[in-house]
């Protein structure tokens, strides 16, 4: 079944196209570029039934069909469950390393729609923005499909502050599931999750707007701007994350994690766990804030933790390691603390309520600091 989606009103910021111009010129000329995507589950492909038929993969498929005497090279940093605050403290590791000269952002429904996740989201696109191989970037805002939720609101307000291109479900796939036109369930199970009919569509409105650039190939664009001042606080830009293999804090109780990591979506690796009450992890660090990555458990029994930074008892967090009713073991990540300027911190977690021995122990995957 074919639906007929206003692609036109997917392009919710045309952006300057001087980067997607050059990109697609030297395609033309044969170069051996790599596409990269950056984002949540949708990016990573879940409910898709195979990898081949998930958004990105389909968007890379147009770039190799439309230019078939250039080489392309896949990389997929998608991770389920985690929001733009994880992505900017990794996306030097997950997706820049592989050096992109393309680069779809999508964390539009992992983000909530608040300050905190502008400031999160400005920190990824100009990491990604300033990368040395000036990437072509385009800013891509799935939708809930129950209720038309995303982070759109304040993801766009970046988009249009560094003149980038914003492809929107919202105000494209999204209407037309109002209107009665396409049914939730012909393109997702859960509402959010696209099927491979519902990839198929949010690759297609991506698609119609590479066309538009490509059909405008040959027109003069105005010169890319100088690179803004940010638009928040921007104290996430530099984000540093610790694990076992870069940082070594005080352990008593609780034990490094030392098992491979076989890909980025194994994400309970490297870190240090726990399960005895009294177990004790401190770090001395630096930032101005500071977030901690934990394991939120399915199957319940595991312990809960108080995070404490700076001996300030009474702001204490509380981690729960359990996540009863859960769709799976969940990667959570809690801010602690957040400043204007750089400070040094001691932050220490502590078991304060025992696993039932049962369940799976505390698992502390990471430490992360705002620069």
């Amino acid at each position: 079944m074919s639906y007929e989606i206003n692609r036109e009103n997917g392009i919710a910021n045309r952006g300057n196209w001087s980067r997607l111009k050059k990109l697609m010129q030297r395609a033309k000329a044969g170069e051996s570029l790599t596409l990269g995507f950056l984002g949540g589950s949708i990016t990573q492909g879940c409910l898709a039934s195979r990898p081949n038929l998930c958004y990105a993969y389909r968007v890379y498929s147009w770039w190799c069909k439309t230019f078939p005497q250039a080489e392309f090279r896949y990389v997929n940093a998608g991770i389920g469950g985690t929001t733009s605050q994880f992505g900017v403290a990794r996306v030097e590791e997950d997706l820049l390393c592989s050096h992109p000269d393309f680069a779809i952002v999508e964390f539009s429904v992992n983000d909530d729609s608040t300050e905190h996740f502008c400031e999160t989201y400005e920190g990824v696109v100009r990491k990604v923005y300033t990368a040395k191989e000036e990437p072509a970037v385009l800013l891509v805002h799935n939708v809930y499909y129950d209720n038309g939720a995303n982070a759109q609101l304040w993801h766009s307000r970046i988009g249009r502050h560094y003149h980038l291109p914003c492809i929107s479900m919202q105000s494209s796939i999204y209407p037309e599931v109002v209107a009665g036109r396409i049914q939730n369930r012909e393109i997702t199970e859960d509402d959010l999750h696209p099927n491979d009919k519902g990839h198929e569509l949010v690759a297609d409105v991506i698609i119609y707007f590479l066309e538009k650039v490509l059909a405008d190939l040959d027109q003069t664009e105005e010169p890319e701007q100088e690179l803004p001042k940010p638009f928040t606080k921007n104290r996430y830009e530099y984000s540093v994350r610790y694990q076992n293999r870069n940082m070594r804090p005080v352990l008593s109780g609780f034990s490094a994690d030392h098992e491979p990591q076989e890909n980025i979506t194994d994400v309970f690796k490297g870190g240090w766990y726990a399960q005895k009450k009294g177990s004790r992890i401190t770090f001395k660090v630096e930032g101005k804030g500071v977030a901690v990555q934990y394991r939120k458990a399915v199957a319940c029994g595991a312990p809960v933790v108080r995070a404490v930074v700076d001996q300030d008892e009474e702001h204490a967090v509380l981690l729960d390691g359990n996540f009863p009713g859960g769709w799976g073991n969940m990667l959570e990540l809690t801010t602690l603390t957040e400043h204007d300027s750089v400070k040094k911190h001691e932050v220490e977690l502590e078991v304060i309520k025992e696993g039932d021995g049962h369940g799976m122990p505390f698992y502390l995957v990471s430490l992360i600091t705002a620069r």
